[in-house]
């Protein structure tokens, strides 16, 4: 019945609750990350490597919560410039803000390519995709004008909070999810479908 005894603790689990977010599973993780990027053996790249990908040093943790905080401020500067009666009053303000902005996303951006061995493999990443659309579209504008309509793709960094709060953690949980969903998905279809119907 897919159920398994655990000697020591003498309880009925899972085999999803036995491999759920175990210390194991989330070094197993951790490992595999630095894998796949590259984690410097030491010197400056392996110290700076730890503070900007991992969050158990003192430091770690301090960048994550400064990350965050840039990442909110700046997402919602971009949305109350969207405002027009806000944007005519301090629309400069929020020019030289988001300047500020993008200058600390590159640099985050340079530092990251900067610690791993295989920069390009981290910059062809999802994250990494995503933290160079965080600053390109302002430089884009500056450059040319005329794909100001780019702008708002901005607001993609608010994505980049996903990675800080390691919600990778909870993999396990997500696998059960997605194999929930895909084994509803006729029920689904049937009642979206019904859905549509009615409001057509």
């Amino acid at each position: 019945n897919g159920l398994t005894v655990d000697p020591k603790r003498r309880k009925m689990t899972t085999p999803l609750q036995s491999t759920a977010t175990s210390p194991v599973h989330l070094a197993a993780d951790s490992a595999v990350g630095d894998a796949r990027f590259g984690k410097p053996a030491d010197g400056w790249r392996r110290a700076l490597f730890s503070v900007i990908f991992e969050s158990e040093s003192r430091l770690g943790r301090l960048f994550d919560l400064i990350l965050i905080a840039v990442i909110v401020t700046s997402v919602a500067v971009v949305i109350l410039d969207s405002v027009q009666a806000i944007h005519l009053r301090a629309g400069h303000v929020f020019g030289v803000l988001e300047w500020v902005f993008t200058g600390l996303f590159t640099l985050e951006y340079i530092g990251r390519l900067a610690c791993v061995k295989r920069p390009l493999r981290y910059a062809t990443s999802f994250y990494g995709v995503i933290d160079l659309l965080a600053l390109l579209p302002t430089f884009l504008v500056a450059l040319a004008p005329e794909f100001a309509y780019l702008i708002d793709v901005r607001i993609l960094r608010l994505l980049r909070v996903f990675r800080i709060f390691k919600l990778s953690r909870y993999s396990a949980e997500y696998r059960a999810l997605v194999s929930a969903v895909a084994a509803s998905r006729r029920k689904i279809t049937v009642f979206v479908g019904f859905v549509m119907l009615v409001v057509l």
